[in-house]
């Protein structure tokens, strides 16, 4: 038989950090600042909102182009 955290690929996987979080939310807030959305408004949503938010963003010069 085989070891079983070797083969058990869940149990080997790395866990996502808080600083990677926080990494990506910054990200976030600065695509959203460069897609026009103000500063101000983006301080008081939640990660949740921001990804809506970017997904909406993104949806709309595509389909202004189509």
């Amino acid at each position: 038989m085989g070891d079983m955290l070797r083969r058990n690929k869940n149990l080997r996987r790395p866990r996502k950090s808080g600083t990677e979080r926080r990494r990506r939310e910054a990200t976030h807030r600065k695509r959203l600042v460069v897609l026009g959305v103000p500063a101000e408004q983006l301080r008081t949503m939640d990660a949740v909102q921001l990804r809506l938010l970017l997904k909406a963003k993104n949806k709309g010069p595509r389909a202004a182009a189509a």
